[in-house]
């Protein structure tokens, strides 16, 4: 079990905004979900974090459990025509999902930071798992 190195929640909501977990300045990511190589602000490295498909987990799960499973409680989705109903679901469902993405992926790399999780320990691990 990791060990909390930095304070957790400063870590996190500072990846939630897309700021580097070190120091709350420089932007964590430089494209749509490309993390900066070192922080602009402080020189702090980001791509040692992994990310892997954790935040993709998360947000299909945040999307899944808080957006769809309410939607079939409304008749509305029921009683409306699915022609008309189903692309106007999934159009919002795809910016929805796009908008959360970057910034549960900024919070996962916050959350690594916040635990002292390199790039390297997740190698190793892996490679324990697969001897």
């Amino acid at each position: 079990m990791a060990e909390i190195v930095h304070p957790l929640m400063p870590s996190l909501l500072r990846g939630l905004k897309g700021c580097c977990p070190n120091c709350g300045e420089g932007k964590l990511f430089w494209k749509y979900l490309k993390v900066n190589g070192r922080c602009e602000a402080c020189d702090h490295d980001l791509a040692r974090y992994p990310a892997d498909d954790g935040p993709a987990y998360v947000t299909i799960l945040l999307v899944g459990h808080l957006i769809v499973a309410p939607l079939f409680f409304f008749p509305i989705v029921w009683e409306s025509s699915a022609w008309l109903s189903v692309p106007i679901l999934l159009g919002a469902l795809s910016v929805l999902t796009l908008l959360i993405l970057p910034r549960v992926k900024g919070g996962w790399i916050g959350l690594m930071y916040a635990l002292g999780v390199k790039d390297a320990d997740h190698k190793l691990h892996t490679a324990d798992a697969a001897d």
